[in-house]
């Protein structure tokens, strides 16, 4: 039994990483990650009969609690690799779905028990790991621009004609959500605002009654940038979602789903491991695991957290959610990037999306998705496409040619054979060829692996 110094410790330690320092801007950024959340479980529950108001409810559950232990906006993502399998493959359905999520999540979580996941963080170099976060942003990108441009039909994941210019899912509704956000957001961090803030302040107090039209205008310049631009746009597509189809109110089934235990054959474990586990692994211990252990550390320094709690976490997730129907999820560079550029700073980002996802899963279930398929599917694609734009730039501190040409080459294999696991293979073997050739050049042996690593003790 924990003594009650540790206890308080705990508690005090779990309010102040659900603290928020804005509420508004906590809730836009608890909307960065939808742009990837939504059209996965969507084309999930279309496709596949993905119960919906389960995953709901547990992934609300997970974002309260990793947002209680981290104390930053730390996403929970579905697995992109088993979804992408689920939905090309017409004999992958929910058992394979739901064993592949389980045998990930045991692996990562031996992986961090044992201290392995620690190991390849040291070992795998930064320039690799760059590489691998540039390719999933551009893909990101990629796909959001999909979404803008063409129209989609998501539970078969494919694109269809182009999107029309007028109508409450048109080009021009796209076009103006991307103006008012970048507007709205710019692509400064929001460290620079408030230092101009600051002195904006300081000098009213000086001058404010020589110069009171221009302290009125840097007012409403203040409030204009500090709108919740993802969360406005996000509300925007819930009304032209009931426009779209007003009935829609009527298919609300009021009550959660009912949540039951999965029944897995021994021929849904071995096709789940096959086609779900062996190519899930790789991204999920590159982008959810070790990049975004990386990520962190830019973002929130004095914030680190190690591999092995994100591992650990990402195991138990889909150890606890997978025997019970939900989709296997895992943390993600991207959610993170996506939520930190809107504004998310704390775990309270997290948590209220979780609030929100336990609410919508109690009352309202998988009746839900007949909402989601009327909800514009461009607006989903901008708020992606802003997500991914913030992963990507976290390669732009990569300053010498060689760590540059090693993050291109792993990026642009990463791009072309869509497969993380080829690109970093890629990226580590160009890595060590440049190493061994500085070696022949009479580099010190002591320096050909030089990898300074941000792991907290």
């Amino acid at each position: 039994m924990a003594p009650p110094s540790s206890s308080c410790s705990t508690v005090h330690k779990v309010k102040r990483n659900l603290l928020m320092r804005s509420t508004w801007s906590e809730l836009n950024g608890a909307m960065g990650d939808l742009g990837t959340y939504i059209p996965i479980v969507l084309s999930l529950t279309l496709a596949k009969h993905l119960n919906l108001g389960t995953t709901l409810i547990f992934t609300g559950f997970y974002n309260i609690v990793t947002g209680a232990i981290y104390g930053v906006p730390m996403p929970v993502q579905p697995m992109k690799s088993i979804a992408a399998v689920a939905l090309a493959d017409p004999t992958f359905s929910i058992p394979e779905i739901m064993a592949s999520g389980i045998l990930t999540g045991a692996v990562l979580l031996v992986l961090g028990l044992t201290g392995l996941m620690q190991l390849a963080y040291k070992l795998i170099p930064l320039c690799v790991v760059r590489g691998i976060q540039l390719a999933q942003g551009l893909s990101f990108a990629l796909t959001a621009v999909k979404y803008v441009r063409k129209v989609q039909d998501l539970p078969n994941s494919a694109s269809l004609e182009k999107r029309h210019w007028l109508g409450f899912d048109g080009l021009i509704l796209a076009v103006v959500c991307v103006c008012f956000i970048v507007t709205v957001n710019g692509a400064e961090e929001d460290r620079c605002l408030r230092q101009e803030q600051d002195e904006e302040e300081e000098e009213e107090v000086v001058i404010s009654r020589e110069t009171q039209v221009r302290s009125k205008m840097r007012t409403m310049r203040r409030v204009f940038f500090s709108l919740p631009s993802a969360f406005l746009v996000f509300v925007l597509g819930v009304i032209m979602a009931f426009v779209r189809r007003p009935r829609v109110m009527h298919e609300f089934k009021f009550g959660p789903s009912s949540i039951e235990v999965v029944k897995m054959c021994r021929h849904a474990w071995r096709q789940g491991f096959i086609k779900g586990t062996v190519p899930q692994l790789p991204l999920s211990i590159l982008n959810s695991v070790i990049a975004v252990c990386k990520l962190s550390s830019d973002l929130f320094p004095g914030k680190d957290f190690s591999v092995t709690s994100l591992s650990v976490t990402v195991g138990l997730m889909n150890l606890v959610g997978g025997w019970f129907g939900a989709m296997p999820c895992c943390h993600g560079a991207g959610g993170l990037a996506g939520q930190y550029k809107f504004g998310g700073r704390s775990g309270g980002c997290v948590a209220l999306l979780g609030a929100a996802k336990l609410v919508l899963g109690f009352v309202l279930g998988s009746s839900l998705a007949h909402f989601f398929n009327q909800f514009p599917v461009g607006i989903l694609g901008v708020l992606l496409l802003f997500a991914g734009v913030e992963l990507a730039m976290a390669s732009r501190d990569m300053n010498t040619k060689q760590d540059s040409f090693v993050m291109l080459v792993c990026t642009a294999v990463s791009l072309v054979g869509s497969s993380a696991a080829l690109g970093f293979l890629c990226g580590m073997i160009v890595f060590v060829l440049l190493k061994l050739r500085d070696w022949t050049n009479g580099k010190p042996l002591n320096a050909i692996w030089k990898h300074e690593s941000n792991e907290p003790v």
